[in-house]
């Protein structure tokens, strides 16, 4: 017995010098995202005040870069002929680590950072609804923090930040991973803006994004109208036909579109007519099926009113791959670090929103939501490009309050949470966490291992094969896509 307790207390005791030797690290890290929340509040409200919407967040994007260039990273830009995509890259050699960055808004839901819905006094309609204005800035002073680290404790490796534009149509992640700029990397971390502060352990849901063209024959609507043929007929028909679809899809399944053209003049009939769809569901194989019924709709409803259609895909969005190594180490540092704390006045102001809302008015909350003990299943919900990088290297990612509980995702009410400081705290406690999740890639191979083991067993064989053509470009406004 003696001999046991000897065994337990040299194991105690070896374990708690390793424990000190790697949070001696560790703690360096994290104070040096501390030491630059200031900076990451900045720029947080920087590209909040900016709001660029997808593949034009110009002002966004060179802020990032030039923080990251200002601490000794070296920069590629414009790659996969997206003006705002850029590589920060720091050190060389294996491991490779990579960071994912986002910082593009949505249109039509500005509001000023007030509990109410307000429109913004400087004209601004478009606004971040989803927080990547947190996401970027979140992630870029992350890396910074690492990489300090790095540099201090002599911890060799190649650190990479991707800046990644146009999430919010699931495109740009999506041609950087046809055009090869994830594949040298050992595993990748993320986070994203929530009402929930946990660690990724539901998938995200596949997705293709599309565009339908119906092309007719204009005529007086009143005086002739038989030698026309409308286009918006066509188009209606088409949604008609998905809308009766619904009945008939899985649950999973979400089907949803937006008419970006149907006409000039009541009095005209319409010659062309445009419709956008995102089509979801719970793997590209499902969306792929749904897709294909899609389509022969849409030429059921071009044959049916004597109009020609023309189908543009735009990009095509896997599931999201779970690690769960690599979650467990997330999860620890996300417990060591701790969720975000609010102030009383913060909560006030969120329970103020969370009424104009008409939701509960129980305020921010910030307390860590446990991991479960496996995969929990996803029944629908939200999509993200990270996903196609988690089909090429193991990737994990992290979810940390920005908003009120249960407010509208992707509305004015997130839009002015993410213009506050409570909506920052989610962003410096990401820049923490992400920072100490990549030390210990960096520095635990065994991790790495262990997330590799789990990647091939979630692939099961299965190969990534882009959705896009490789002559395919990406729909920056004002460059030729033909």
């Amino acid at each position: 017995m003696k001999q046991v307790i000897v065994s337990i207390m040299f194991l105690t005791f070896a374990s708690t010098i390793s424990a000190q030797r790697v949070s001696k690290n560790k703690q360096y890290a994290i104070d040096q995202a501390e030491e630059l929340s200031n900076l990451t509040e900045e720029l947080s409200m920087q590209i909040w005040q900016h709001s660029e919407l997808p593949l034009t967040e110009t002002k966004s994007s060179q802020l990032l870069q030039s923080t990251l260039s200002k601490e000794g990273f070296s920069l590629e830009v414009g790659m996969s002929d997206m003006p705002t995509a850029f590589v920060a890259t720091y050190g060389s050699g294996k491991p490779v680590i990579g960071i994912l960055a986002e910082f593009d808004a949505l249109p039509g839901i500005g509001n000023e950072a007030v509990p109410k819905k307000l429109p913004r006094e400087d004209g601004t309609t478009s606004g971040h609804g989803c927080g990547h204005n947190l996401f970027g800035p979140g992630s870029t002073i992350a890396a910074v923090a690492l990489k300090r680290t790095m540099e201090a404790k002599g911890i060799k490796g190649t650190l990479k930040l991707f800046g990644t534009p146009a999430e919010e149509i699931g495109v740009g992640k999506v041609y950087m991973a046809r055009d090869g700029y994830f594949d040298d990397l050992d595993a990748v971390i993320e986070w994203h803006a929530s009402t929930k502060t946990e660690v990724r352990n539901v998938s995200s849901i596949a997705i293709n994004n599309f565009e339908v063209e119906f092309f007719g024959q204009s005529a007086h609507a009143a005086g002739d109208p038989w030698n026309g043929r409308s286009a918006l007929d066509a188009l209606e028909m088409m949604n008609f036909g998905v809308n009766l679809m619904r009945e008939h899809v899985e649950p999973t399944s979400r089907i949803h579109y937006v008419i970006k053209s149907g006409g000039e003049a009541p009095n005209v009939v319409p010659d062309y007519a445009k419709v956008w769809y995102f089509v979801r569901d719970k793997d590209r194989p499902t969306v792929e099926k749904n897709y294909d019924r899609i389509l022969n709709i849409a030429a059921g409803a071009a044959q049916a009113t004597g109009t020609t259609h023309k189908v543009t895909l735009i990009s095509g969005v896997y599931e999201y791959l779970l690690n769960r190594p690599m979650q467990v180490v997330m999860y620890n540092n996300l417990k060591l670090v701790g969720g975000p704390e609010y102030t009383p006045e913060e909560q006030s102001w969120g329970k103020k929103l969370q009424a104009s809302a008409d939701k509960p008015t129980v305020g921010f909350d910030g307390s860590i939501v446990p991991l479960a003990d496996d995969y929990l299943q996803s029944m629908g919900g939200p999509s993200t490009d990270a996903a196609d990088v988690s089909h090429i290297v193991p990737t994990a990612g992290l979810r940390v309050t920005t908003a009120p509980l249960d407010v509208p995702w992707h509305s004015w009410a997130t839009v002015a949470s993410h213009g506050t400081y409570a909506g920052v705290k989610g962003a410096i406690v990401a820049s923490k966490v992400l920072a100490s999740t990549g030390l210990d890639l960096f520095t635990d191979p065994q991790i790495l291992e262990d997330a590799k083991v789990e990647f091939k067993r979630m692939k099961n064989g299965r190969v990534y094969k882009t959705p896009l053509t490789m002559d395919q470009k990406p729909p920056v406004p004002g460059l030729d896509n033909d």
